[in-house]
C-alpha cells in the first residue's frame, strides 16, 4: 500500500477519534456546565456550534493534502505532532467535564494549542491555501486554551 495514503487515512481516523472522543466527554453533564461562571471573552454557542463541523471538514483535508504534498520525514512529522495536540485536546475534554479539574484541563488545551503550531506549519508547507484554511483552528484551539485558563480563575 502506498505510504502517503496510509498516512492521510491515519490523519483522517486521527480526526474522527478528535470528533468522537469529544463529543463523548463535552456532552456528560450539561447541566453542570450551564452552572458554571463563564469568562466575558467566551464566545456565544452559535459560534461553538459552526467552528467546530468547520475544524473537523478542514483537519480532515489537511490530512489528505499533506500526505500528498509532503516528503515522508514532513508526513511522520505532521502525523506525530497532530495526533499528540489530539490526545492534549481529549484530555481537556476528559478532565474538563468528567472529573471537573480545570487545571490539567487548562494544561492539556494550552499543551493542545502549542502542539498544532507545527501541524499549521506544515499545513503551510504543504499548500498556502491548506494553511490559510487551518489558521481559524489554531485561532479556536488558542481562545479555548485561554478560556479553559478563565473556567479556572472564575469557577
Amino acid at each position: 500500500m502506498d505510504f502517503k495514503l496510509i498516512t492521510a487515512a491515519i490523519g483522517i481516523l486521527l480526526v474522527f477519534i478528535y470528533a468522537f472522543g469529544s463529543g463523548i466527554w463535552v456532552s456528560s453533564s450539561p447541566g453542570w456546565y450551564a452552572s458554571l461562571n463563564r469568562p466575558p471573552w467566551q464566545p456565544p454557542s452559535a459560534v461553538i456550534g459552526l467552528i467546530w463541523p468547520y475544524n473537523f471538514t478542514v483537519l480532515g483535508i489537511a490530512s489528505y493534502q499533506v500526505s500528498r504534498s509532503l516528503t515522508r520525514f514532513e508526513n511522520i512529522t505532521w502525523l506525530a505532532f497532530f495526533g499528540f495536540s489530539i490526545a492534549a485536546a481529549l484530555t481537556w475534554a476528559y478532565q474538563f467535564y468528567v472529573p471537573h479539574n480545570f487545571l490539567f484541563a487548562s494544561i492539556a488545551l494550552t499543551s493542545a494549542a502549542l502542539l498544532t503550531l507545527p501541524v499549521l506549519l506544515l499545513a503551510f508547507r504543504a499548500s498556502m491555501a491548506m494553511g490559510l484554511l487551518l489558521v481559524p483552528y489554531q485561532i479556536w484551539v488558542s481562545i479555548a486554551a485561554s478560556l479553559a485558563w478563565g473556567y479556572l480563575a472564575r469557577n
